[in-house]
Order: C-alpha cells, then sequence, then structure tokens
C-alpha cells in the first residue's frame, strides 16, 4: 500500500466484559490484525518495522470497561463509514466493537 493519499477517520469504540483486561498495546495489536483481516486499504507508517497506522489518544487503564473511546485509523483510500464500520466489527472479538466513525 503505497498510495500517498491519507484520510483519518476519527472512530469511537467500546471496551466491555472480558475484554476490560487487555492491555494497551494488545489493543493496538488486535485493532491492527482486525484492520487486515477486513482488507480495509490501510497507510503503512514508515520506518523500519510498517505497521498498520493507528493511534489511541489516552490509553484505558486495565481492568476498566468504557463505553467512549477514542481512535484514529488512516487509509489511503475513502470508504463509507457504513461500510468500515461493518468490516471491522466483523473481525473484532466480543466486548470491543465501534460505535462509530467519521472522515477527520
Amino acid at each position: 500500500m503505497t498510495n500517498d493519499l491519507k484520510l483519518k477517520y476519527v472512530v469511537e469504540f467500546e471496551k466491555k466484559g472480558d475484554m476490560v483486561y487487555i492491555s494497551h498495546l494488545d489493543l493496538m495489536t488486535l485493532f491492527r490484525r482486525s484492520m487486515r483481516r477486513a482488507d480495509l486499504p490501510f497507510v503503512l507508517t514508515k520506518g523500519f518495522t510498517p505497521r498498520v497506522k493507528i493511534s489511541l489518544p489516552r490509553a484505558l487503564k486495565l481492568g476498566v470497561s468504557s463505553d467512549s473511546e477514542e481512535a484514529w485509523f488512516w487509509l489511503t483510500e475513502k470508504i463509507g463509514t457504513e461500510k468500515f464500520l461493518s468490516a471491522i466489527n466483523k473481525q473484532l472479538p466480543e466486548g470491543i466493537s465501534i460505535l462509530k466513525a467519521e472522515v477527520a
């Protein structure tokens, strides 16, 4: 994925149930893997070990649930928010779901 277009999707997600025991770094890995599995046109970071470009502005403490957390996902193509939500939510485990997304 070498496209220069970078669209930032601001996402609101929830973390409940047994998933409250997943760490911040594991949550990042979970989102990266779900983006790959959903076959979304993701942006890769620059550097020696490129990764799917995702950012979580705040780290939620281990064992704490939340109804409204923010994340940023970067894509190389503009896709509809409904398509984005449907594709990624199918790949996420029970307890974590993306509630809404918008292009920033």
